[in-house]
């Protein structure tokens, strides 16, 4: 019996050890942070902007989606959200349409940028991205950096659309790459007015007011400009296409949510 009672003993040990076991809070996963209240969905604001998330697909530089990119989704502040909305409201009435390409972009993109760029080796996107430049120089030359204006929520890239506003064909991974300054024709198709080169392009071409563009180009370019400047945007004079909202909401603050509606969610 005394065998007997040490066994019961035993397994009452072990019962209550599973008891504490299952009745211990099980360790949660750290949540994702969320956006603060001063950031919107742009859609939310406006609408009728097209969007066209590049960074939530495989057609851009690195050649595949890009960290933090869970929906393409507009994600920017509600001052630089409204400011597009005013100038969209002048676009319309001449027939045009804005068309955003990337908006906020959480600071987990901007390090996968970091380590596309310092892989030497991917050039997989090199014929039509950055055709003339050694990616040894991306740093150097001021294409890619550890900190991004995007991932403080007022900066946009976009570009001009006429209406109505023609579909875009999808891209196919591993297609033939024309190079991003090749005449519209020829480079990827993509329903934007003619601006010189295509977005994202690594090239000095990409200078708002590179002097070698001129014509309906140049004109394209100084309207995407204007519009922009009259409702509180600065553009970065090396992209055409880059563009801030001043002043800032957030002027040293670089987030990190994930681009998805649930980051937005109530805002």
């Amino acid at each position: 019996m005394t065998g007997l009672a040490s066994a019961f003993r035993a397994l009452g040990v072990f019962a209550a050890a599973g008891l504490l076991a299952a009745t211990a809070p099980a360790a949660q996963a750290t949540p994702e942070p969320k956006a603060p209240q001063e950031f919107v969905a742009l859609s939310s604001v406006d609408p009728t902007i097209i969007q066209e998330m590049r960074y939530t697909t495989p057609h851009n530089f690195v050649g595949e989606p890009v960290d933090g990119y869970r929906q393409p989704l507009c994600i920017l502040t509600r001052s630089a959200a409204e400011g597009l909305r005013r100038a969209q409201t002048a676009l319309r009435a001449e027939g045009y349409s804005l068309k955003v390409y990337d908006c906020y972009r959480p600071q987990r993109a901007v390090d996968h940028f970091v380590r596309w760029a310092q892989d030497l080796d991917d050039e997989s996107m090199k014929e039509e991205f950055y055709p003339h430049v050694d990616k040894s120089r991306l740093f150097a030359d001021g294409y890619i950096a550890e900190k991004s204006g995007h991932s403080r929520g007022s900066t946009v890239d976009l570009t001009i659309v006429r209406l109505p506003a023609a579909p875009t064909r999808p891209y196919v991974p591993g297609e033939p790459q024309v190079a991003c300054y090749a005449p519209q024709a020829e480079r990827f198709p993509d329903n934007s007015v003619d601006m010189g080169t295509g977005y994202d392009c690594f090239d000095t071409l990409s200078h708002t007011d590179d002097p070698r563009i001129q014509g309906e180009q140049r004109a394209n370019r100084q309207k995407l400009k204007a519009t922009l400047v009259a409702q509180g945007f600065v553009n970065l004079p090396e992209e055409w296409w880059h563009f801030t909202f001043k002043p800032e909401p957030f002027p040293s603050t670089f987030f990190d949510f994930p681009v998805a509606r649930r980051s937005v969610a109530g805002h």
